[in-house]
């Protein structure tokens, strides 16, 4: 059952490893129309965690975007940098307990593993015993209790991965001493209250590992919908990777209103080129999940890619 609106609560959490690009509107528009659209909030989190990709100044960039788009958040913006000590706490309370162990593998070691379905190897437990003597710890690893995670998509429909046997034990904290997503994001989520995860269907094969990492830390799980990407002519993800255009070098309304087509939610022509403050109301007053679209990706006007 949902909670009630005045409960409702969601996010948006880009990484700042690159200006925004029309993939990351889609999913914004989405995870906002579906609390604004119920009277609930709307929360705005910078996922930086991974200090290596974060571009100067990209944070700030986004930001701006999305405030000129017409987007208004509750509450003050969360740095994932500014909570690394809950990460590290929540990494020691699993340890206690057994959940977290040290891993010795390399990525050469595991190279010629299976496949988990977002491509990262999937690990096949060469740790999950112990380190032999001479060996150390490089990386920490959350040990998957075995059983078949399920959940309702609110886009996808009835999900279910078995997660030990599909991913394995999966990284909380990397080599190179960084905290993972899967960890940060969990625990940013229940800080923050959030009851609701929309996002794009790329990220829809770290939600039972979530899910899993939620249960073994006692947190609430939020409902989840999983939106279609947008692709290219050529069937490319829009992406960073893929050098997917600045949405700041197009009319503010023009992507606002493309969104909500690419969303499945048919806007009337005469609102391509309102002002956007009328194409969100109209957004708001009409937003169903239910005419978003599953599959297959969504395809892109020209304009948004290179």
């Amino acid at each position: 059952m949902n909670p009630p609106s005045s409960l409702l609560i969601g996010r948006f959490a880009p990484s700042p490893s690159g200006p925004l690009h029309f993939g990351s509107v889609v999913a914004a528009v989405g995870s906002y129309l579906s609390v604004r659209a119920a009277g609930g909030r709307w929360l705005l989190r910078i996922e930086d965690v991974d200090a290596p990709r974060s571009m100067p100044d990209a944070a700030e960039g986004i930001i701006v975007t999305l405030a000129r788009l017409g987007f208004e958040w509750d509450g003050p913006i969360v740095w994932q940098h500014a909570r690394l000590e809950a990460y590290a706490d929540a990494l020691q309370s699993l340890r206690d307990h057994g959940r977290v162990y040290g891993c010795a593998c390399t990525r050469k070691m595991l190279a010629d593993a299976p496949r988990a379905a977002d491509g990262s190897a999937r690990y096949p437990g060469t740790c999950r015993a112990g380190l032999l003597p001479g060996q150390s710890a490089r990386a920490w690893r959350f040990r998957v209790s075995p059983g078949v995670v399920r959940f309702d998509d609110d886009v996808q429909g009835p999900m279910a991965e078995d997660v030990l046997a599909d991913v394995g034990d999966f990284v909380l904290r990397r080599a190179d001493g960084l905290f993972a997503y899967q960890l940060a994001v969990v625990l940013d989520d229940a800080a923050a209250g959030v009851t609701e995860v929309v996002r794009g269907i790329d990220l829809l094969p770290s939600t039972a590992r979530q899910i899993a990492l939620q249960q073994a830390l006692k947190l609430p799980t939020p409902r989840y919908a999983h939106l279609p990407v947008v692709v290219d002519a050529a069937g490319q993800k829009l992406s960073k990777q893929s050098l997917a255009r600045a949405v700041d070098e197009l009319p503010d309304t023009q992507v606002l209103f493309d969104a909500l087509v690419c969303l499945g939610q048919s806007p009337p022509v005469d609102l391509r080129g309102a002002p956007l403050a009328q194409i969100w109301a109209w957004a708001q007053a009409h937003w169903s999940m239910n005419a978003v679209p599953r599959r297959p990706a969504v395809n892109a006007r020209s304009d948004y890619d290179r």
